[in-house]
């Protein structure tokens, strides 16, 4: 099983959010994400939202730097 990953640091935003999540399984990723998204981020939940996140998961773990 490969650990996927999201990092908020690769998309510019107001905040300069620098939370990266990091799971075993795209599930617990996709949940994780959400959970960040709407509490931190302000966006609804939606199919479209898990769509977007989905294609910014990445294979293994953030680095401890983000790298531009």
């Amino acid at each position: 099983m490969t650990r996927k990953y999201i990092d908020c640091r690769e998309f510019p935003s107001e905040m300069n959010c620098s939370v990266a999540i990091s799971a075993d399984t795209e599930k617990e990723l996709m949940e994780a994400a959400v959970q960040h998204a709407v509490s931190v981020h302000h966006h609804t939940d939606s199919p479209e939202l898990r769509t977007q996140l989905s294609s910014l998961f990445r294979e293994g773990s953030p680095p401890a730097e983000h790298i531009k």
